[in-house]
């Protein structure tokens, strides 16, 4: 049996900062079968100058005239928020996450008891975020959106410098734009990157739909990453690249399907297959009748079905051999 796959529904900032909208979130994913749910720690303070322009998808799903201060402002929940968040998780049974976007955020976080880290992209450049939390020794989610080999491995090297082992690192290719092209998702590069570092890789998806996270784990994702969303429509910079409710439980039933279907790799009968080898396959047969003490021959036999007499495998053997006794046109043959 492969190993089960890691599903994170990503709720991110789509809250709108309103904790209610983050709980009821909480619920579509337990509803949907995610193993976790991940949301964004941040104060804002830290993370964005008031100068920082927005990225030109957010432009497009928010007002042009705000800054992307104030519309990361908005969406921020307060450390109390996630205090309440978690234990909300732990009632539903459901693994909490948060990225954390600064260093008291993860601070924060490991004190909250989160026992998987994940990094965004966007800090995969950010070496006093990638000390500290490799300083944990945690289970850490690397996603590369926007990065090349070479920054993934410098990203790497920091995070084992400090303390976390490689094989507790999962790396997730990604694209960050916000809906992904389908031509620019290049699902091959979570292959390269297995294979250049030795790590264990996974798919954070930014793409319209859900056959690409299907694909991903086709191909080897051991941890698939998906935002969704309570309502596409709801005003916020994520949400129309967002899964609805239903779409997001079809993706995981889809992914845990494809899980099935990927097995052990060992290739014989299955048990579910055993009972049509006898009707698909053929046997040695007569092809017209033959006397007792015919010498069988390519003229007196030929293959049918059903399968359950000798192997057509056998040819070579039973050629030339005398019949036992006398045999019926379409008769299985026997010694």
């Amino acid at each position: 049996m492969t190993k089960k796959v890691f599903i994170i529904a990503e709720a991110g900032v789509n809250h709108n900062g309103n904790l209610e909208l983050a709980k009821k979130l909480v619920d579509v994913a337990v509803e949907a079968g995610a193993d976790a749910v991940k949301f964004q720690t941040f104060k804002t303070e830290f993370i964005v100058s008031k100068f920082a322009p927005k990225a030109e998808y957010q432009k497009k799903m928010t007002d042009s005239r705000e800054s992307q201060f104030d519309m990361i402002k908005k969406l921020e929940l307060s450390y109390r928020d996630f205090e309440e968040l978690y234990s909300y998780c732990k009632e539903k049974k459901i693994t909490f996450m948060s990225s954390p976007f600064d260093i008291d955020s993860a601070r924060f976080l490991k004190k909250l008891g989160m026992e998987i880290f994940k990094i965004p992209s966007g800090e995969i450049t950010n070496y006093l975020l990638l000390r500290e939390i490799g300083s944990y020794g945690k289970e850490v989610i690397l996603s590369t959106g926007m990065a090349d080999l070479g920054e993934i491995e410098d990203a790497l090297d920091i995070l084992i410098e400090a303390g976390t082992p490689r094989e507790k690192i999962t790396v997730l290719h990604c694209n960050t734009e916000y809906p992904t092209p389908y031509e620019d998702v290049n699902l091959r590069a979570m292959l390269t990157i297995k294979e250049a570092f030795k790590v264990k890789v996974g798919y954070s998806d930014h793409t319209l739909g859900i056959e690409i996270p299907i694909a991903a784990v086709a191909i080897g994702a051991e941890v698939v990453e998906k935002h969704f969303t309570l309502d596409r429509n709801l005003p916020g910079p994520d949400h129309k690249a967002s899964l609805e409710p239903e779409e997001l439980k079809r993706m995981i039933e889809s992914i845990r399907n494809v899980e099935k279907a990927l097995g052990t790799g060992i290739k014989k009968p299955s048990e579910s297959e055993l009972k049509n080898l006898p009707v698909a396959r053929k046997s040695i047969v007569a092809r017209r009748r033959i006397r007792e003490g015919e010498i069988f021959s390519e003229e007196n036999l030929t293959v049918k079905r059903p399968g359950t007499g000798i192997s057509p495998m056998r040819w070579n053997e039973i050629l030339g051999k005398r019949a036992s006794k006398v045999f019926k046109k379409d008769e299985i043959i026997d010694l």
